[in-house]
């Protein structure tokens, strides 16, 4: 499960060889949770205000976030994305 990102106490993944549709998971303190990146459902629990960031860095990663994800399909290496500042 390599970590794509990080940012304000915000860790966001990818899993290998996961499941449809393209979506990260991230950790923040003791809250797991993923999020899909195309319709944004929400699976887990992580305050408000987290939930928007990650939503934020999405909106602008959306692109290469794909990318990674069908990389890790592949069992490719991915790379880290920017995080949100």
């Amino acid at each position: 499960m390599p970590e794509i990102c990080r940012f304000f106490g915000i860790i966001i993944f990818l899993y290998w060889k996961d499941h449809n549709p393209p979506h990260i998971h991230f950790t923040y303190g003791n809250y797991e949770c993923s999020i899909s990146v195309l319709d944004r459902i929400v699976d887990g629990q992580a305050p408000a205000k987290v939930i928007v960031k990650v939503n934020e860095w999405i909106d602008l990663h959306e692109t290469e976030i794909l990318t990674l994800w069908e990389k890790a399909q592949k069992g490719e290496k991915i790379d880290k994305i920017e995080p949100l500042k």
